[in-house]
């Protein structure tokens, strides 16, 4: 499909309310673009005679998705390099997008491919790769050990959710001699959707629609699934995700926390503030996002913006997303 700049954003809008499953679409088109009605379904009607969607009911449609799985196996090869997978399955996928989504799926494939060479001890991997005009999925499942287990047995920590809980930090690698530990941190902020599932635990930067985890929770396996999902015609760069967390010179300075994917119950005690606070002193500035959360214990606050600011003077600790309960047990701690 040929497009304008403003039909371009016109038919991008109809795709997106397709996606969201949205009633009354030629209207709010309508009034949002201040177009006549006919020429939207004129649009719609392309969209669908060009297989981008199909018609489900009068009124309502959806996006053709197209999907393909591949097997890749160690013992052929096929793990032997990132650019091997990258160039055998996924570049024919890249093709038509702009250059700095080629970029963000090169550089997020190439580090998530690599964890399961180095890391894994995965014979087999799946790849499962979704597609439509839209936005594009890309599945990575192996049989190795699992990336949550394996971080706790090297690290000796005391369960599965602490092991989650240092991803979400970054600077996390179980070989510090051939990897940084950022590849999961930068990987997980610039894709729209990014999720890991190991062991029945879940490590996610954004939310998932909850169907869509309940299924995988509900699938038996062994190893490690990686899901990344992405807009096809996104804005994001590469370098912008990479400068946010880093000083002038480029190095990785600052992290953030999102105590919502990191705890099931609300943060009251000083356990789980030390699991928040482990190895934050190797950043110079820490974002806690209170996002969700509706209130936290003053065993928790005291630990993390008393005991442990008063340890690390140098480190900035800065709490976000507050609500007025949260906010009230903040100032009691730090008063």
């Amino acid at each position: 499909m040929k497009l304008n700049d403003k039909k371009k954003a016109v038919v991008l809008y109809i795709l997106e309310k397709i996606d969201q499953k949205a009633d009354s679409i030629s209207k709010a088109v309508s009034e949002n673009f201040d177009i006549n009605q006919n020429t939207v379904h004129k649009y719609i009607n392309e969209l669908s005679e060009e297989g981008i969607i199909r018609r489900i009911k009068r009124g309502k449609y959806e996006l053709i998705n197209n999907t393909t799985e591949y097997s890749l196996n160690r013992s052929k090869g096929d793990l032997d390099t990132d650019t091997r997978a990258l160039d055998n399955y996924i570049e024919k996928y890249l093709e038509d997008m702009p250059e700095n989504v080629k970029a963000i799926w090169r550089y997020t494939f190439s580090e998530m491919i690599n964890n399961v060479m180095d890391h894994s001890e995965a014979s087999r991997v799946k790849l499962v790769i979704e597609q439509n005009y839209l936005k594009t999925k890309i599945e990575i499942w192996d049989n190795g050990v699992g990336v949550f287990e394996k971080i706790r047995n090297y690290f000796g920590l005391p369960s599965l959710d602490d092991a989650v809980g240092e991803l979400f930090k970054g600077k996390l690698t179980t070989d510090a001699a051939n990897h940084s530990g950022e590849g999961i941190f930068f990987s997980s902020r610039i894709m729209d959707d990014f999720l890991i599932l190991s062991g029945n635990k879940l490590f996610t930067h954004n939310k998932y629609d909850d169907n869509y985890v309940y299924e995988l929770l509900g699938k038996k396996f062994k190893g490690t699934c990686v899901v990344m999902d992405l807009s096809n015609f996104s804005q994001k760069k590469l370098k912008d995700v990479f400068d946010s967390y880093s000083n002038d010179n480029g190095k990785f300075i600052k992290t953030d926390i999102m105590l919502k994917n990191m705890f099931d119950t609300i943060p009251i005690s000083r356990s789980q503030a030390k699991r928040v606070c482990n190895r934050l002193e190797n950043f110079s500035e820490v974002i806690i996002d209170f996002d969700n959360i509706e209130w936290m214990g003053q065993g928790f606050a005291h630990q993390i913006f008393v005991v442990y600011a008063k340890e690390h003077p140098e480190l900035k600790l800065i709490p976000i997303n507050m609500n007025e309960d949260v906010t009230k047990m903040y100032n009691h701690v730090i008063n």
